[in-house]
């Protein structure tokens, strides 16, 4: 998520970096390039424009100009200034501890908001607390079975009656009803959407939040439409007073104008996140841990969260104790491969890492999901034995397995090799430190034995580069590394 803002704002705070003592002009100018990435990602104007100024004021301040490593100070006010700009947020709900509390969810036709509902409701069913879903949506017409199909797959009752002959003030009052009456904790109502905002639909809006009287109204937004999903978040506070936003579609969203604006102008803070379309993807939004994703420091934080949600954690220790013993086979690296699939695709995962996101951007249209594959296939064509003793595989036993995976028997060799040194290097991580991990895990993903897709990367970069073109690239990595030895010098002598 957020790609495009993400490359334009490393791009423009580069600009302060290796270039010695930085003067004030200097600074205006760089914050020129970051004013431009963020309305190039959609941010609104009024935000942008405050934005840059609390940053230049506090750049330009006698601790930035004096310091040694001033870029560093920069980008510190920078993510400072991105957290002030999202936050705070309360993830509450206002969920009573006796008797039954309700929470309205809006919002336009395309927002996700009847998934959002599901996801809604299976996250406190995990938490302990019954809820209960009402079809409210009777503009849509899909939108009461989707909801029940829904309420099937997490174990939830939902409430609906015929559309013909009823109205959406009459399902939410009758539902809530139902809901108290089967000792529900948590009733939520999937209201009508429409295509735009109207007066029609903030009237029946407004009309069920005095018929039921909700604890909460969560307003769903569809993050990709940027400033649209701002500017109807602002239509939607006027008529209800929202308690929050929920926005979707966050990992297809390459811009981030809707997070980066919603809170500043609507004064309505994003409580939770839609990650993708399976009922599980709905996240806290945090807004440390997305200002350190904006800016390329990744989200150890989210990505250790969901890596203790998804992981089974007895055969994690069954493994770390195999390591520690000096085992760790190809069995074992199968079902490491399989664990990690769950946390989502590799790309993301890697951009959750501090200091592995530029590496991730590299990768460009390569597939290590579809290398993943290559590999698990490879290993599913062993025998149990060979899993557990790769020595065991000679020439006859390659050519075996590489018949029974439809590869050729030099690709077999090439995981053999690499598998090998993949092997002592984790086993030698079972005893480090996390911080130790991750800089080993950053070697690994250099060296190319933890990424899939490092070598389609490499093949890629090759077959458009000509040998001219790598003599030009190395020439030049030479002048910036003179520049910057020079520039050192000058520091040292000022």
């Amino acid at each position: 998520m957020f790609e495009s803002i993400t490359q334009s704002l490393s791009d423009a705070l580069l600009s302060f970096r290796g270039v010695g003592k930085i003067s004030e002009s200097s600074i205006r100018e760089g914050m020129q390039q970051v004013r431009n990435a963020l309305l190039e990602a959609d941010v609104a104007y009024d935000i942008v424009q405050d934005f840059v100024a609390r940053v230049t004021e506090k750049s330009v301040g006698e601790r930035v100009l004096k310091s040694l490593r001033p870029e560093e100070q920069i980008v510190g006010i920078v993510h400072e200034e991105l957290i002030a700009l999202m936050g705070p947020v309360d993830h509450s709900l206002a969920i009573r501890r006796d008797g039954l509390s309700i929470i309205m969810m809006c919002g336009l036709q395309g927002s996700g908001k009847t998934t959002t509902c599901g996801k809604l409701a299976r996250r406190l069913k995990e938490s302990g607390i019954t809820p209960f879903l009402v079809a409210a949506d009777l503009q849509r017409p899909a939108a009461i079975e989707q909801l029940k199909v829904i309420g099937s797959q997490i174990g939830c009752s939902v409430y609906a009656e015929d559309p013909a002959s009823s109205n959406p003030v009459q399902v939410c009052r009758n539902g809530v009803k139902e809901a108290k009456r089967t000792g529900a904790g948590v009733v939520i109502l999937d209201t009508a959407g429409r295509l735009h905002i109207d007066s029609d639909l903030m009237q029946q809006l407004q009309q069920i939040d005095t018929a039921v009287g909700p604890d909460q109204a969560l307003l769903v937004c569809d993050a990709m439409t940027g400033q649209d999903a701002v500017n109807s978040a602002r239509a939607f506070n006027d008529a209800l007073e929202l308690d929050g936003v929920i926005l979707t579609k966050l990992d297809g969203d390459t811009r981030g104008g809707a997070a980066l604006s919603v809170k500043a102008v609507t004064g309505v803070p994003i409580k939770f996140i839609g990650v993708g379309e399976q009922l599980d993807r709905l996240e806290e939004f945090h807004p440390d841990r997305m200002a350190g994703r904006i800016l390329g420091m990744g989200d150890i934080v989210s990505l250790y969260e969901k890596a203790q949600r998804e992981f089974d954690e007895e055969e994690m220790l069954r493994q770390q104790e195999r390591m520690q013993k000096g085992k760790f086979t190809l069995e074992d690296f199968r079902k490491q491969m399989r664990q990690i699939r769950k946390l989502g695709s590799m790309r993301d995962i890697m951009k959750m890492i501090p200091g592995m996101g530029s590496i991730a951007d590299q990768m460009g249209d390569a597939n290590p999901e579809g290398e993943m594959s290559r590999i698990e296939g490879i290993i599913d064509s062993m025998t149990p034995a060979e899993r557990q003793n790769p020595d065991l595989i000679d020439r006859s036993r390659r050519s075996r397995i590489a018949r029974g995976c439809g590869m050729e028997p030099a690709e077999i060799s090439k995981l053999l090799k690499e598998f090998a040194g993949m092997a002592k290097m984790m086993q030698g991580m079972s005893n480090m430190g996390l911080k130790d991990r991750l800089k080993t895990m950053r070697g690994l993903t250099e060296a190319g034995m933890m990424n899939p897709g490092a070598e389609l990367v490499e093949k890629k970069n090759r077959s458009q580069r000509g040998p001219r073109d790598t003599a030009i690239a190395r020439e030049k990595k030479k002048k910036q590394r003179k520049d910057a030895q020079k520039a050192r010098k000058r520091n040292r002598k000022r």
